[in-house]
């Protein structure tokens, strides 16, 4: 499992990138996408939705199962990734780089986030 070292993990399963002009971009691990299976829809917040962090704010259903998508931070949902609405699959294959969700303009971060290697050992459970 490869967990890119710049982002910021939730216990949840969700991926954080580094704020850009306070947005950050928000996804599902390659763990979370691999426990999944192929995942076959996406339901993502729209665009001006106000997300809080640790709550759900979306589904994703697979051939398996449906699980809740929760915001790993809260604020305003700034953009969604239409290209995953169109082809959830990018989901399972690009988890980290087509397949991210949604960008969200930060207005509070928990304090729980994990590093990339706090989340691959939790993740290992």
């Amino acid at each position: 499992m490869n967990n890119p070292q710049q982002l910021r993990y939730s216990k949840e399963h969700e991926w954080l990138s580094a704020a850009a002009d306070g947005v950050s971009t928000v996804g599902i691990t390659e763990h979370a996408a691999n426990a999944l299976g192929d995942v076959v829809y996406v339901q993502l917040p729209e665009v001006g939705d106000t997300v809080t962090a640790g709550e759900t704010c979306g589904e994703l259903e697979s051939t398996k199962s449906v699980s809740d998508l929760y915001a790993p931070v809260s604020g305003e949902v700034t953009e969604i990734n239409e290209d995953v609405v169109n082809d959830p699959s990018l989901v399972n294959s690009a988890p980290f780089e087509g397949g991210w969700l949604f960008k969200v303009k930060v207005s509070g971060e928990p304090d729980d986030l994990l590093t990339a290697d706090e989340y691959t050992a939790f993740a290992a459970g």
